[in-house]
């Protein structure tokens, strides 16, 4: 039960991740499929951020004398983690973009019926 407890995030995050893959594995609507994407960045980014947690740490800011530089939280996960979720934004709204000329053009979110499909 300690061992549950002290890894609740990293199981969330990997759970994310997992419930992501098989959306985009399994399921065959576009929406859902971008959803899955959706998923995967999100367990990805809470992934980063709990590599760079540290329990009771501060800020990576020398403001107080005697603070151990051990206890600073490491902010470049943080700014990575900023910088994904603004990418990640932009790739989902270009994908929904895609689904929806796709389905202007085709008239169906069906991936498997897209594929068979000719020009």
């Amino acid at each position: 039960m300690d061992f549950l407890y002290k890894n609740i995030y990293y199981i969330g995050a990997f759970g994310l991740i997992f419930i992501g893959l098989y959306m985009v594995a399994a399921k065959k609507n576009l929406i859902k499929i971008i959803i899955g994407l959706g998923f995967i960045d999100t367990g990805i980014n809470l992934f980063l951020i709990m590599i760079g947690y540290i329990k009771n740490g501060t800020a990576p800011i020398f403001t107080k004398a005697g603070i151990d530089s051990a206890q600073m939280v490491d902010p470049v996960p943080q700014a990575l983690v900023l910088t994904a979720i603004v990418i990640n934004v932009a790739i989902l709204a270009l994908a929904l973009g895609l689904a929806i000329k796709l389905y202007e053009h085709y008239k169906t979110l069906d991936v498997s019926k897209i594929r068979g499909l000719k020009w």
